[in-house]
């Protein structure tokens, strides 16, 4: 049965069938003919799909128009032509990103503190902002998840939600342990590695990226950081209280973008 689509629930089902094929934001929007951006607001329910453009994406998203508007809507059904075929509850999870690896985001906390606990002003504030700068400056540039960590809004900036979990559990393995200091008269919770950061778990590019965020802020005090963390567009975008989308990264200007935007390039 057709229904009529809000543009949010057009932008869902978009991004579901992209995914699904495996296809970056780039290359879609390239094949369009639309500008990266312009499919960063389809997607996220801001931006209206006219007849053409709804016609090319069918065409290579590989769906029918008619099941698209359709109440009965599956991404992972329109995958399948002519084949009554369910997907597993795992593979349809692979849509609902970001997904936690714990494993991973172990790592990159021990390789940001190896690199960063010996300096004083790396208390619990500064640590959490270089997770969320290194989590989500990956996402802009390769729009792949680092960790895959969620980070909700608070007034002091984003942080990752399941932190104290994951902190009480190396500390309990003895790969942390928890110092309790001051800084300029302050309380300051500090954490020192026990252990060193598997390198073999991380790629490259995901090593370069966490680099560059601890030579650009981890010299910067918590209050500083704070600050630079509230002018980024999606913490900016954000409610009080709740979960960052991290498709926000792609409303990024300078100097909080780290890649160089079709607009930018014409302005």
């Amino acid at each position: 049965m057709t229904v009529k689509l809000s543009q949010k629930q057009i932008g869902q089902r978009i991004t579901e069938l992209r995914k699904t094929k495996g296809l970056s934001q780039e290359d879609l929007a390239k094949s369009v003919e639309i500008s990266r951006s312009s499919l960063t607001q389809i997607e996220l329910g801001n931006r209206s799909v006219d007849i053409l453009e709804l016609q090319k994406l069918s065409l290579i998203l590989e769906f029918s128009l008619d099941n698209f508007m359709s109440k009965e809507f599956s991404a992972s059904q329109e995958m399948v032509v002519g084949k009554e075929e369910k997907k597993t509850k795992k593979e349809e999870e692979r849509i609902s990103v970001p997904t936690l690896q714990v494993n991973k985001f172990k790592n990159v906390l021990l390789y940001i503190l190896e690199r960063c606990a010996g300096k004083p002003n790396v208390g619990e504030t500064v640590l959490y902002k270089l997770l969320y700068f290194a989590d989500f400056n990956y996402y802009e540039l390769y729009e792949e998840h680092l960790t895959g960590a969620k980070y909700r809004k608070l007034p002091y900036g984003p942080v990752p939600q399941k932190l104290d979990v994951i902190i009480g559990q190396m500390i309990e393995k003895g790969q942390l342990q928890r110092v309790k200091t001051e800084y300029h008269g302050y309380p300051q919770t500090r954490y020192l590695p026990l252990e060193k950061a598997d390198l073999t778990k991380l790629r490259a590019s995901e090593k370069e990226i966490i680099d560059r965020v601890i030579e650009q802020m981890s010299d910067w005090s918590a209050a500083m950081l704070s600050n630079y963390s509230h002018g980024d567009k999606p913490w900016k975008a954000s409610k009080e209280g709740e979960e960052i989308n991290y498709e926000l990264v792609f409303y990024r200007r300078p100097p909080y973008s780290i890649r160089v935007y079709e607009e930018d390039e014409q302005d």
